[in-house]
């Protein structure tokens, strides 16, 4: 199955971070397909805080989407993330956006990402490398929801 992955740190070395955390990835057997630009990116709930590099990558596994779950959190954990409460500084933090078609509602997890249309942090770099993908909810296109974001948080192409 085709997912794409939201991939965010701010704490430490932020793309050495996020280049850990693809290698991760890889060596448990996700293909990496797609990878955006990287951002600096404005932090989102909490705004004392430092700001935030994110990317999204579009990955292929045979894993289900419980089984990525999973592993993204053993990754995480890894990594040196640690339970906080939502939006603290972090090391790492990887989200799956989408699953292809696919829509999943239990208690831990949701798919497509329930916050997918409002944060520009995941919009604007899934736009850039999927802007075609369809919302399998909202029935629209990333790059319209891109569009229509009503988010007014700092998102920068890093050079």
């Amino acid at each position: 199955m085709k997912y794409f992955l939201g991939l965010g740190s701010n704490l430490g070395k932020k793309g050495r971070n996020l280049r850990q955390a693809l290698a991760l990835l890889e060596k448990a057997g996700v293909c990496l397909l797609r990878s955006s630009s990287i951002y600096r990116t404005q932090p989102v709930g909490i705004p004392d805080q430092p700001w935030f590099y994110n990317h999204v990558v579009e990955v292929e596994t045979m894993l289900s989407p419980l089984e990525l779950l999973k592993l993204i959190k053993r990754i995480e954990q890894r990594m040196g993330r640690k339970a906080s409460v939502q939006n603290a500084p972090r090391r790492i933090d990887i989200d799956i956006l989408l699953a292809g078609n696919t829509v999943v509602r239990t208690k831990e997890l949701v798919i497509p990402h329930p916050r997918l249309d409002k944060r520009n942090f995941v919009l604007v770099p899934l736009s850039e490398i999927a802007p075609d993908v369809v919302h399998p909810l909202l029935k629209t296109n990333i790059e319209n929801l891109s569009k229509k974001s009503q988010d007014t948080s700092i998102v920068k192409k890093l050079d």
